[in-house]
């Protein structure tokens, strides 16, 4: 009997999982190991400041889908992998496999001076609550928003839920009649923030911070956070809450293996999603660095796509067949508003962007049909 693991159980983890359950032989036995046996719908965190989410809608038990599937789950924190991956270590034993997935997700870059004065809207619950509490005890003053990439890897940038959490704000605070109280703006080292959504998205977010009167400060090096606001080399500007996104690096547990990395430390692997050097073992999701345009994404729908690519690939490899799938490059995501959204889809030859009222409540209804899979 052939056994899989997989590390992870966020978005490429789980939609690993489905695949192989539906396309590896019956008596295959699929492991999957993570710290908690729960889905947390990152995507989401940007409602919990204007209360539109809270924490609970966000966390997804997942015994029953493991029942489901029969999938066993391992409680473990992966920190390495022996003899070419057949090997998964992790800090409360060794699972031994025929092949391997490797789903665990990246950390940020929090190198930059007074990073403690700062929250994340993509750093999980607890900063996204913490953000909805300091918003709703401030009267007056300015909230900065800001997101940073790695200087390493120019790419592992999460900019998308800093826009939608700025935007959701101003609707929000105008609804609640607190806009005139408390000012809005946005930061970013980048001269034209976004431009992996594509020129056109640019130049329309760029517009609509402009329209919401939300002052932006743009293509100047951060230099550090404090509790009165941020410095870059070129100013400082005031902030009463400061929300940064800084840029993404592989997770802490690849440094200390011999997996092949990038720059960023990332786990770098062929399009096949195989990790390079490492038959039978593969990757998806944040913790992998792919070949590819420099604004392929990291987000949720581009994880999807490379575990189900993976999960193809190991089934061909258990038979003893190359796997030779690649998976699609895309990017597609709605920017959202509270109110009303922006469709970006991008693809190495179209470009796409429409804005509508309707892409709120589509994101929503995206959402509750993801989650149902799980629940």
């Amino acid at each position: 009997m052939k056994r899989i693991v997989i590390a992870g159980s966020g978005f490429g983890g789980l939609a690993a999982a489905r695949a192989l359950r539906e396309r590896a032989p019956k008596e295959t036995e699929i492991l999957l190991v993570s710290p908690r046996p729960e889905l947390l719908y990152y995507p989401g965190l940007i409602w919990i400041p204007t209360g539109l989410r809270s924490p609970s809608d966000l966390r997804v038990p997942l015994e029953s889908f493991f029942q489901r599937h029969r999938i066993r789950h391992i409680p473990g924190t992966v920190t390495g992998v022996e003899e070419k991956g057949r090997i998964l270590v992790t800090d409360k034993g060794r699972h031994e496999n025929d092949a391997l997935l490797i789903a665990t997700g990246s950390a940020s870059v929090r190198k930059l001076p007074g990073i403690e004065h700062s929250r994340s809207i993509c750093q999980g619950i607890e900063d996204a609550v913490a953000i909805r509490e300091r918003i709703e005890s401030l009267e007056t003053g300015t909230i900065a928003l800001g997101f940073a990439g790695n200087p390493n890897e120019p790419s592992a940038v999460r900019g998308g839920p800093v826009f939608e959490l700025l935007f959701g704000l101003d609707t929000w605070l105008r609804k609640t009649g607190r806009r005139g109280k408390i000012s809005l703006t946005f930061f970013s080292p980048a001269a034209e923030p976004g431009n992996r959504l594509g020129p056109k998205a640019v130049k329309n977010l760029l517009a609509d911070m402009a329209r919401r009167n939300i002052p932006t400060h743009l293509g100047a090096k951060l230099s550090s956070f404090s509790a009165e606001g941020v410095t870059t080399e070129a100013e400082s500007f005031p902030a009463d809450l400061i929300i940064f996104t800084p840029g993404l690096r592989g997770p802490d547990w690849v440094a200390g293996t011999d997996l092949p990395k990038s720059p960023g430390g990332f786990i770098k692997a062929e399009k096949t999603c195989q990790v390079s050097g490492f038959p039978g073992t593969y990757v998806a999701g944040d913790c992998g660095a792919y070949p590819g345009p420099d604004w392929m994404p990291k987000q949720g729908h581009s994880a999807d796509l490379q575990a189900e690519t993976a999960a193809h690939n190991i089934c061909e490899y258990l038979e003893g067949r190359p796997g030779t799938r690649e998976f699609r490059v895309e990017l597609v995501c709605v920017v959202d508003s509270l109110d009303s959204g922006t469709l970006v889809y991008r693809t190495p030859t179209r470009n796409i962007l429409l804005k509508s009222s309707l892409f709120h409540n589509a994101k929503s209804f995206f959402e509750r049909r993801y989650l149902a899979r799980y629940r």
